[in-house]
């Protein structure tokens, strides 16, 4: 069994307005995650004071970071991460479409990570904080489907995607990602389960999901509840149990 962990840490923001990167990570260590997908976080911003946030939670996890800028300011960076203790590869980092419509919108990204895990059994996993404006987050979710991201020919099931979606399971995005992977809440394991994400203090909305391939089986599924998850971010961390068939 493998456990994976998707977490929007909200740059280490609290709700309370705390700048605390160890209560993120205590968050997360709290759920023993054994590969953790993280969206919205600072390296060397001056705003939370230019740590590398990626890399200060992996060390405090034992685990390495690969990181992703979707937003550089000079030598600021924002952006999405996995970490993970296991063996692993970079196989792609990239920039999603915008929506030029609106020029101005946040920049947007994914991260495409292998992780080995065990017997050198390899998932392939992708990170990804998709927009907010619904045609935004339709050409996004178009290209994670196509053939530079699920729909390559090298990237062979099994496929884990996951982040914050900005998107409810009635969104346009998030059919079209359901169309080519599964949401591990409609599987036997997730069904009927309450796992909304947001917002962290009294989570009443979906958006944060995470899609499997037909080779990965899911074996449970569960939203945080540690003392410092309601209120460490304004997301909540979604959790994965999983095994490969």
């Amino acid at each position: 069994m493998t456990r994976i962990l998707t977490y929007n840490v909200h740059r280490c923001l609290g709700t309370d307005r705390r700048l605390d990167v160890g209560r993120i990570a205590a968050v997360i260590a709290v759920e023993e995650p054994d590969i953790v997908a993280l969206q919205e976080v600072d390296v060397g911003r001056a705003r939370t004071g230019g740590v590398d946030q990626a890399h200060q939670i992996a060390e405090r996890l034992n685990m390495t970071a690969r990181f992703h800028a979707a937003l550089t300011v000079e030598e600021e960076l924002y952006g999405d991460a996995i970490l993970t203790a296991l063996p692993e590869r970079l196989i792609r980092a990239a920039a999603l479409p915008g929506y030029a419509r609106i020029p101005q919108l946040e920049p947007r990204g994914a991260l495409m990570v292998g992780i080995d895990v065990g017997d050198g059994a390899e998932v392939r996993v992708i990170n990804t904080h998709l927009g907010l404006v619904p045609g935004e987050q339709q050409r996004q979710a178009e290209a994670l489907a196509g053939e530079g991201w699920i729909g390559a020919p090298a990237v062979e099931d099994p496929v884990i995607l996951l982040g914050d979606m900005n998107a409810t399971g009635r969104a346009g995005a998030y059919r079209r990602l359901a169309a080519s992977l599964t949401d591990a809440h409609r599987t036997p394991a997730g069904r009927g389960l309450r796992i909304a994400t947001f917002p962290a203090a009294l989570p009443f909305l979906r958006i944060d999901h995470i899609f499997v391939s037909e080779g990965v089986e899911v074996l449970s599924l569960k939203v945080g509840t540690s003392p410092n998850a309601g209120v460490a971010s304004d997301h909540r961390p979604l959790v994965m149990d999983f095994k490969l068939r």
